[in-house]
């Protein structure tokens, strides 16, 4: 009888149990892609005489991590567990050990990575962890193999399901964000605590992920400019739909002569490009390459067994590994040194809605200011609103930079006839 690969899974949450599942239910064809079975041998959990969703043997749970880590047998760990310094313990110590590792943790890759690849390489293990971003979507794989003959100069994507539900339903249905975020915790998609997901803390670790791969240099999570989505209105969406455009909440790394810019922001996206017709809890990914020009990636970004299907994916491409004996070949170390765009070098579009007084000459001078500044507009409106007894301009400009779109905001400030600017967004597409 062919001797089975062993696994210690660390959790039995939702990822967990979908592993499990996946593990038990499809073991004849994962047995024919590597030549030997796959068996769970021990799993960490918090409670062991807790009832669960699945049935599982007794014996194999366990509430000792070390128990898997320190086993003899075990050859894979794979880690669904999530927490950051503790789980990071587990997973150095079990490198150390010659035991490969699989995980799904996007917070302990994003903080972590560099280190835990590092450990990797020095024991000749591998660590992989398609899981940590858009969850059934191979993005990982993508960027480190299928893209591995080309430059990527841009990735632009809607990697947080829980903001596009949110968004998604404020723009189809005209709800306001209070209203969507309490039905999204109710089904379950929004935690107790959304600050991770709608501040855009979530969407920026996994874009640290996704721009450290896409650019083989260490982007740091401190190196992401975030904004999130509670500040986004039903004004602002109405006012976007009417100009042709859907508001996402986008991670976009960006690079150009060898200097690159991370950021997750609410994005006006032209509603004639793909990425804007993504609703609902779905994630995308758009991949600019030099060579092979403007890819999308689409799918499930969550849930059991789509998250489920990347972490079994990566445990067979580590058991593969170890039948060809060719473990931590693969694992890609950044080798490039990372070099950050000023404000001045980065460039986009921008959307403004601007309340100011309802009288002559009030445009020429907000026209002036963007003259000053060289900032360039592509239209501006004027929306009657019988509701606002202030004069309502919309401003789009062409390409500038981040300063002088700044400094331009910083002299409205400073104009009696400005009340407030209301909304300011980059434009995409």
């Amino acid at each position: 009888m062919v001797k089975p690969v062993k696994v210690g899974l660390l959790g039995l949450g939702t990822v967990g149990t979908g592993v499990v599942r996946i593990v038990e239910g499809h073991q004849s064809d994962l047995e024919s892609q590597v030549g030997s079975p796959i068996i769970i041998e021990k799993i960490l959990v918090q409670n062991k005489s807790k009832e669960r969703a699945i049935s599982i043997d007794p014996e194999k749970l366990t509430e000792d991590p070390w128990e898997i880590i320190h086993h003899p047998e075990i050859d894979v760990i794979v880690e669904v567990m999530g927490g950051i310094e503790d789980t990071k313990g587990y997973i150095l110590e079990a490198l150390s050990r010659g035991k490969h590792v699989v995980t799904a943790n996007k917070d302990l890759m994003a903080m972590h990575g560099p280190e835990i690849l590092a450990k990797a390489q020095e024991h000749q293990c591998d660590v992989l962890y398609e899981a940590s971003v858009a969850g059934g979507i191979p993005i990982i794989r993508t960027l480190i193999e299928g893209f591995s003959s080309d430059r990527i100069t841009k990735i632009m994507g809607i990697v947080n399901g829980t903001t596009n539900y949110i968004l998604s339903k404020m723009s189809q249905e005209g709800a306001a964000y209070a209203d969507v975020l309490k039905e999204a915790q109710e089904l379950g998609y929004a935690e107790s605590d959304p600050t991770s997901d709608v501040e855009g803390l979530d969407a920026a670790r996994k874009m640290t992920i996704l721009a450290t791969l896409g650019f083989r240099a260490n982007v740091a999570l401190e190196d992401v400019d975030v904004k999130g989505i509670s500040s986004v209105s039903r004004e602002d969406i109405l006012y976007a739909k009417r100009l042709g455009y859907e508001v996402k909440l986008l991670g976009i790394a960006e690079r150009q002569d060898d200097f690159i810019s991370v950021s997750v922001q609410p994005t006006m996206v032209k509603q004639s490009h793909p990425i804007a017709s993504v609703n609902g809890v779905f994630n995308a990914v758009y991949v600019y390459g030099e060579a092979v020009g403007e890819t999308m990636f689409y799918g499930a970004g969550a849930g059991e067994l789509p998250t489920a299907t990347s972490v079994v994916a990566d445990l067979v491409a580590v058991v593969k590994n170890l039948k060809l004996g060719v473990n931590g070949k693969q694992n890609l170390l950044s080798y490039k040194i990372k070099k950050l765009k000023t404000d001045e070098q980065i460039a986009s579009k921008y959307f403004m809605l601007l309340h100011v007084d309802d009288r002559a000459g009030v445009l020429a001078r907000i026209t002036q200011a963007f003259a000053e500044f060289e900032v360039s507009l592509e239209s501006v409106l004027q929306q009657p609103n019988v509701s606002n007894p202030e004069a309502e301009i919309i401003i789009i400009t062409h390409d500038a930079n981040k300063a002088a779109v700044q400094k331009v905001l910083q002299a409205f400030e400073g104009m009696e006839v400005v009340k407030s600017v209301k909304s300011v967004y980059r434009v995409e597409g």
